[in-house]
């Protein structure tokens, strides 16, 4: 495949501008393959990059591909699953500025963290070789970055001693402990109370700046990407159909996207009832032609349930797959 040049966010400044993607992906496809060699599309042709010290939100109904995407960039698919279209590219500079240049966060704590060992075991394996020496003191550097007062403690606690907040924490530290320069954080509230969820998000908002990483938050709430994203890629049945500047969920233009802010529960003023979506993500292998959202979108026009509909740009670094949208809005 030929080498492209590196993605550019248009809304950047021109000192941001110059700055090159810590990683890309180009046409990204991933395969199921059945016993049979049968290929099921699981993720189709996505596109995007990171950028140090801006996060970049995935959002989409369960059953989109975002968690499947997330796996791919690490090689953590499941069995069965292979990332066999596209490309992946990691900037040069990443890989060897880090050990891990790669880091995830996964809702779930508990179930991530091994319960036979303590917090502190389990930072110190992530730790790079040249650090171990040293370990002690990374270590209680770490947990103080992430928040906590007394870090001794929290190194010699088991995972089942820790409250849900405190154990995303302490893998917050395992993520930072390798040193990576993209974070890749796949739902890391959804277990968690309202309250610890805002100040795991805050956390994580702090630690992209001061950390200078690139973030990739993979989340279905459109609430959490509003105050903490600068950027928006917007997933439906493996494809991406919306993405540009976090300030599109103001102006949304794919029926789709639109449709999942009518439903967003809001408490100020008469909010009226929640307008859900028809229908469900249709399952991997019966995906319908064309853009697989039109049975479930009132805008559909016959094109639709025949043609996949390319990205076209609304405004600089704005773009939609849609055919209604460039009916709708006149685009060529």
């Amino acid at each position: 495949m030929n080498e492209a040049a590196p993605a550019s966010i248009p809304w950047l400044s021109v000192e941001e501008e110059a700055l090159r993607p810590v990683l890309s992906a180009d046409g990204l496809g991933v395969g199921f393959y059945t016993d049979s060699g049968k290929r099921l599309d699981v993720v189709q042709d996505v596109s995007f990059a990171l950028y140090s010290g801006r996060m970049t939100a995935l959002v989409g109904e369960s059953g989109c591909g975002k968690s499947i995407t997330a796996l791919a960039l690490g090689g953590l698919l499941p069995r069965g699953m292979k990332m066999d279209r596209g490309r992946m590219k990691l900037d040069a500079s990443a890989s060897a500025a880090s050990v891990r240049p790669l880091a995830y966060v996964f809702q779930d704590p508990g179930a991530c963290l091994d319960p036979v060992f303590t917090i502190g075991s389990q930072i110190r394996e992530v730790l790079p070789r040249v650090e171990r020496a040293q370990a002690a003191v990374r270590m209680r550097t770490l947990l103080q970055t992430v928040g906590f007062e007394q870090p001794d403690r929290v190194l010699a606690s088991y995972p089942h001693q820790l409250s849900g907040g405190m154990q995303q924490r302490a893998m917050l530290a395992m993520a930072l402990a390798g040193r990576p320069r993209v974070l890749v954080a796949d739902e890391p509230t959804t277990a968690l109370d309202v309250t610890v969820q805002a100040k795991i998000l805050a956390l994580l908002t702090e630690l992209q700046r001061k950390e200078n990483l690139a973030v990739l938050l993979i989340t279905h709430n459109l609430g959490v990407v509003a105050e903490a994203a600068d950027d928006l890629l917007v997933m439906y049945a493996g494809r991406v159909v919306e993405r540009g500047p976090v300030g599109l969920l103001k102006k949304p233009c794919h029926p789709y996207v639109e449709g999942l802010l009518k439903a967003l529960p809001r408490v100020e003023g008469n909010a009226g009832r929640l307008e859900g979506i028809g229908g469900w993500v249709p399952p991997l292998g019966r995906r319908p032609p064309g853009c697989a959202f039109h049975p479930r979108c009132s805008l559909a026009r016959a094109i639709c349930a025949e043609v996949v509909p390319e990205e076209a740009e609304t405004s600089p670094g704005h773009a939609v797959a849609c055919h209604a949208c460039r009916a709708r809005e006149g685009w060529k």
